[in-house]
C-alpha cells in the first residue's frame, strides 16, 4: 500500500512511518525540510509546504491513503499567532483533502485533538474542530483521531510541564488541577497504523488517552523526580494565570500566551477510550511513569 504521510517526520509521525514500512507498506513523507535519517525504516521523503497547495499537489499521485499529521503544537504559542493554528490546521486539511480528490486518493486519516470543536474556547481547539469538518464532507474515506497529550522520546510533552514548573517550588494555575490521559507515542503510532490500512475503521472518530488520568501537579512531580528533585506546588488563581501568561506571550523567548492559559481550564481526558477498538486495554499502555523510571 502507497501511503502519504504529510508532516511525517515530525514527533507522531516518525514512529508511525516506521511503523508502517515495518509493515511492508511503501511510506512517503511530505514536509516542508524533510530529514530521512531520522527513520530507522527505509521511508522516502518529498519536500512540500501544506499551506502551498502547489508544492504539494503532485506528491499526491497514486498514493492509496493520505494521513495527514501536520499541526502546531497546543502546549505552545505559535510565532504567528492564533491566525497560524488556522492557516495550518485548516488550510492545510483544506489542501490535503483537495489534493487527495485531484489525484483520487481514496483515504484520508486525519490527526485532530480531544475537545476540537468550531466554537471552541481556543484557537487550536476551534482550526481543529473545522478541520475536522472538512474532513468528514469530502468525498474521501476518513479516520479522525482524537489523542490526548501524546509522550515519548522526541516530544514536548514533559518539556511543557518541565519549563511550566521549576523545581523546588512551582506555581501553578488553578493549582495543577487540569488533568490529561497522555498516551505513549509508540502506543499511538500502533493504532494509528492498523486504522491506516484497516478499512473497518472507516467513517468513525476515535477518542484515544493512556492508562490514567494525572493531574498537571502529578505530572509536574514526576518529571521532577525523574531528576533527583522534588517540587512543592503553589496555587495561582486561573484569572490571574490568564493574565500572566497573556503577558508573558508578548514577550520574546517565553513561548506561553493566553490560548495555553485558557486550554489549562480545561481538562484533557477521554469521556469513553476508544483503544478497545485496536484490540488493546487500558492495561496494556505504557503510563507516565513507567516512561520516566519514576514508578
Amino acid at each position: 500500500m502507497n501511503v502519504l504521510v504529510t508532516g511525517g517526520d515530525g514527533f507522531v509521525g516518525s514512529y508511525l512511518c516506521d511503523e508502517l514500512a515495518s509493515r511492508g507498506h511503501d511510506v512517503t513523507v511530505l514536509s516542508r525540510d524533510p530529514d530521512s535519517s531520522i527513520f530507522s525504516e527505509n521511508v522516502e521523503t518529498v519536500m512540500g509546504d501544506l499551506t502551498a497547495y502547489d508544492s504539494i499537489e503532485s506528491a499526491f499521485e497514486g498514493m492509496d491513503i493520505v494521513v495527514n499529521l501536520v499541526a502546531l503544537s497546543p502546549l505552545f504559542q505559535p510565532k504567528g499567532g492564533d491566525d497560524e493554528h488556522f492557516e495550518i490546521h485548516l488550510g492545510g486539511t483544506e489542501n490535503a483533502v483537495r489534493a487527495a480528490e485531484e489525484h483520487s486518493v481514496p483515504k484520508i486519516v486525519q490527526m485532530s485533538a480531544l475537545g476540537a470543536d468550531p466554537n471552541g474556547p481556543t484557537a487550536y481547539i476551534r482550526s481543529k474542530g473545522q478541520a475536522e469538518s472538512v474532513v468528514r464532507d469530502s468525498g474521501l474515506d476518513w479516520v479522525i483521531f482524537r489523542p490526548s497529550v501524546v509522550f515519548g522520546e522526541g516530544g514536548e510533552f514533559v518539556s511543557f510541564t518541565e519549563q511550566l514548573t521549576p523545581p523546588f517550588v512551582a506555581p501553578l494555575p488553578g493549582g495543577g488541577r487540569t488533568r490529561f490521559q497522555p498516551i505513549w507515542v509508540e502506543d499511538l503510532a500502533s493504532m494509528l497504523a492498523d486504522a491506516t490500512t484497516d478499512d473497518a475503521y472507516n467513517g468513525k472518530g476515535y477518542e484515544i488517552g493512556g492508562p490514567e488520568v494525572l493531574a498537571l501537579a502529578d505530572v509536574a512531580r514526576m518529571a521532577q523526580r525523574a531528576k533527583g528533585r522534588s517540587v512543592s506546588i503553589v496555587p495561582v488563581p486561573m484569572e490571574l494565570a490568564e493574565i500572566g501568561l497573556s503577558v508573558a506571550g508578548s514577550i520574546p523567548m517565553i513561548p506561553f500566551g493566553p490560548d495555553q492559559a485558557r486550554s489549562l481550564q480545561m481538562d484533557n481526558t477521554v469521556s469513553d477510550n476508544d483503544v478497545g477498538a485496536f484490540g488493546v486495554s487500558e492495561s496494556d499502555l505504557r503510563t507516565l511513569g513507567e516512561y520516566l523510571d519514576v514508578e
